[in-house]
C-alpha cells in the first residue's frame, strides 16, 4: 500500500474498478442511447489495423456476426452495459455495426386495440 494513501484510496485503484473506465477512455455515455435490448449486428468486418479500435471493439465486431442485444454483449465480454454502449457508439459511428432499437409496444390504452380484440372474439 502506498504510504500516502489510506485503505479507501487503495481500494479505488482496484483493477476491476479502473479497467472499464480505461476501456471507454473516461467516457460514460454513448452519443446514441442504446437500450439493453437494442440489437447490434456487424455490417463490416474489421481488418485489425483500424486506428482507435481496441481489443474490446474487435471482440464486439466478432461477437455481433449474429444479432446480439447490448445485455448479451456485456455478458459475453464481462463488461458493464454502460461501457458496451460507449463502445457500440464508436463502432456505429465508424460504420462497423448497425443497431436496431426496440420497437415501442402497442399502446395498451388504445381503444382501437380493444375493439379489434372484441371483434375477433365475436367472430369466433
Amino acid at each position: 500500500m502506498n504510504a500516502e494513501w489510506g485503505p479507501d484510496e487503495e481500494r479505488l485503484l482496484d483493477a476491476p474498478t479502473i479497467r472499464p473506465y480505461v476501456i471507454a477512455r473516461g467516457r460514460t455515455e454513448a452519443q446514441d442511447r442504446f437500450d439493453l435490448i437494442s440489437l447490434a449486428v456487424t455490417i463490416r468486418p474489421t481488418t485489425g489495423a483500424e486506428i482507435g479500435l481496441d481489443p474490446e471493439h474487435q471482440a464486439i465486431v466478432r461477437l455481433c456476426r449474429r444479432p446480439l442485444s447490448v445485455a448479451e454483449i456485456a455478458a459475453h465480454l464481462d463488461l458493464p452495459a454502460g461501457i458496451v454502449r460507449v463502445l457500440l457508439g464508436d463502432l456505429f459511428d465508424r460504420g462497423f455495426v448497425a443497431v436496431q432499437q426496440p420497437q415501442p409496444e402497442m399502446d395498451v390504452l388504445d381503444e382501437r386495440m380493444y375493439k379489434a380484440v372484441l371483434d375477433g372474439l365475436r367472430a369466433l
